[in-house]
């Protein structure tokens, strides 16, 4: 068997196709162990590490970093036994495709002629073919190695030379600009103009009219460049008092001034479910501001007591907790559309929304209705750091039952939120704000927040969703009585 081992992307579960190398960890030559960590790959819903799956010496990395591959994809071939001395260079001829080849050489690769294929038509070219035979190299196309052929329009005349003009000893006339001619010296049949869609959009947006220009492009196209350089020259002719005004009514709008981001990763995923999402669960949105001043009061109680001084207490906490209640006194919230049937699940998979760099993440605490007030804290803030560091996996994604989107850290009263897949209902939880607010009879400065929840209205009806809702509030209004009255 050979002692060069290819190592192929492995699927990371959740059913994922692709992924993008982040980071390589090693390089070519290196030294590696069973299981050290070779790689950082992003997949749709995070970034992990991959362990290597032999010991032995990097001999060739397939991919650079930034590179989209799809799972089953060789990304690296480690030397099993690199203390066996040389490769044996032999063996590739002999061995049989089992995934456990040497990597060939780029210079091999390169030497590998794909047969010419005529008549391509050029890619993106409107009314124009493009040349054959081209050779494959290791990225992309090589050099044209046939010339280009064209199908004679009927009735169109075979272009002729034209002959010498001598200069004439007469004032200068205005000069008429050329027509467009193809690759082989003649016009266009039929007055075609050849120019790309974005070129074409260009121009009209500048006022170009193609017509009057000669294309420097493949077959007499009409290029960006030509566009531009025809507005520059329209520029420059006009009088010094014109200029500003000519420069105004020329500014471009086209693809110069756009950024193009690939969508993929997180974002991909996040795109897909959103859509995915709105378009099949009907959505209905109810509101509630609520006072929370207790509820403030009592958390600064907590961070007091001795046992929770090195814990993170924040308000998303107590709402948490609010939720879960909530959830025990009425559990078809919790449940899932299953087509002929709902399914009430008995137990709580609570997801945060998180923003990363990478985009929105909703990892969720398993089986949070089980956990005590301390463990839920230790869970949540456990949650959120590791987004925030990139490392949540996949698992940890999967199996969502129930949202909390914390809309407030970025100072947002509440919102409508999406539903995740699979899930009933998600509560937008708002910024807290001191504002007047009717106390005993009495306006005073108060703290409050607004809540926002989102619910599918196949499984939730109006009375089911108003009283959850009214629930959390209570429970936020004064958690303390709340608890004494629910527990």
């Amino acid at each position: 068997m050979s002692r060069i081992k290819t190592f192929n992307l492995p699927d990371l579960g959740e059913g994922l196709t692709e992924g993008e190398i982040l980071a390589w960890l090693v390089k070519v030559g290196d030294t590696i162990e069973l299981n050290q960590p070779i790689v950082e790959v992003e997949t749709a819903k995070a970034a992990v590490e991959i362990p290597a799956k032999w010991a032995g010496q990097v001999q060739a990395i397939h991919h650079p970093e930034g590179t989209t591959v799809e799972v089953g994809t060789p990304i690296i071939a480690i030397d099993t036994d690199p203390g066996a001395g040389p490769l044996d260079t032999t063996a590739s001829t002999t061995a049989t495709p089992t995934g456990d080849l040497p990597t060939p050489s780029a210079a091999s690769l390169a030497a590998v002629e794909l047969a010419p294929a005529e008549g391509m038509i050029e890619p993106g070219l409107i009314g124009g073919a493009a040349p054959g035979g081209r050779t494959a190299v290791l990225v992309g196309y090589g050099p044209r190695t046939t010339a280009a052929k064209r199908r004679p329009r009927k009735g169109a005349v075979p272009a002729q030379a034209e002959a010498p003009v001598a200069p004439a000893p007469v004032a200068p006339q205005p000069v008429t600009p050329e027509p467009v001619r193809n690759g082989n010296g003649g016009p266009v049949p039929g007055g075609l103009v050849l120019a790309k869609p974005p070129v074409r959009k260009l121009a009209k947006d500048l006022g170009v009219d193609l017509s009057t220009l000669t294309g420097s492009g493949p077959l007499g196209s009409i290029t960006r460049e030509d566009v531009q350089q025809a507005v520059s020259g329209f520029v420059a002719a006009a009088e010094p008092v014109a200029v500003t005004r000519a420069a105004t009514s020329v500014a471009s709008f086209g693809a110069d001034r756009e950024q193009r981001i690939p969508v993929k990763g997180v974002r991909k995923l996040t795109a897909e479910n959103m859509s995915r999402s709105a378009f099949t669960a009907p959505h209905v949105t109810e509101f509630l501001t609520v006072d929370v001043t207790r509820a403030m009061k009592a958390l600064e109680r907590l961070r007091g007591r001795r046992e929770w001084r090195d814990v993170r207490v924040s308000p998303l906490l107590l709402v948490a907790k609010a939720v879960l209640l909530a959830v025990k006194r009425h559990p078809m919230v919790n449940s899932t559309w299953a087509g002929d049937e709902i399914v009430v699940k008995e137990y709580v998979n609570l997801g945060i929304a998180a923003a990363t760099e990478r985009g929105l993440i909703v990892p969720n605490v398993k089986d949070a209705g089980r956990l005590s007030l301390r463990e839920l804290a230790d869970a949540l803030n456990g949650l959120v750091q590791t987004a925030k560091s990139g490392r949540t996996s996949p698992a940890d994604m999967s199996g969502g039952t129930l949202t909390i989107t914390n809309v407030g850290v970025f100072g947002v009263d509440t919102g409508t939120p999406i539903l995740p897949p699979g899930e009933s209902a998600i509560l937008a939880f708002g910024a807290v704000r001191e504002m007047p607010w009717v106390h005993k009879g009495k306006v005073k400065a108060r703290q409050v927040t607004t809540l926002g929840l989102s619910f599918d209205h196949r499984i939730i009806d109006g009375e089911l969703g108003s009283k959850f809702l009214r629930d959390i509030g209570d429970f936020l209004a004064d958690p303390e009585a709340a608890l004494l009255a629910w527990t």
